[in-house]
């Protein structure tokens, strides 16, 4: 059998507080148009220096928690020699050190291989900018 790659992007409007964005329909709808009942692997990508993906359960409260514990380990202060114009923005380039911009994915006949509550999340501490990019690729 001969492997195929297929990668798209998908644009994700964060708005301008420190959010998490789910991913996962995306993921879902990207691999029922790309990988035909196939099993592989989803790369998920985000090219930007403040944000990061996670895989964590979401609407329990550990997003919230997440993103507190973010803010506990990586305060908004002058701590940060990258500071962008001012205090704080240098701890939003230290996230991807702890939440890396990428997740590797299996993928079982054409879908997802989550658990029971997992989703794929886009993080982002960084509030400069509205907008991110997030990259899915699909080998299959």
């Amino acid at each position: 059998m001969t492997g195929t790659f297929t990668t798209r992007t998908v644009d994700v409007t964060t708005g301008s507080a420190e959010t998490m964005h789910d991913l996962t329909n995306a993921c879902s709808a990207f691999l029922r148009e790309v990988a035909h009942g196939r099993d592989g692997l989803l790369n998920v990508f985000t090219s930007h220096a403040t944000s990061g993906l996670a895989v964590i359960e979401t609407g329990a409260g550990s997003d919230n928690d997440l993103l507190a514990a973010l803010r506990e380990v990586l305060r908004a202060d002058d701590r940060w020699q990258d500071r962008h114009g001012g205090a704080g923005p240098g701890r939003d380039h230290m996230l991807p050190a702890l939440v890396p911009p990428h997740a590797t994915l299996p993928v079982v006949g054409g879908e997802l291989e989550l658990g029971t509550s997992q989703s794929v999340v886009l993080v982002t501490t960084g509030q400069d900018t509205p907008g991110r990019k997030v990259r899915l690729s699909f080998l299959g």
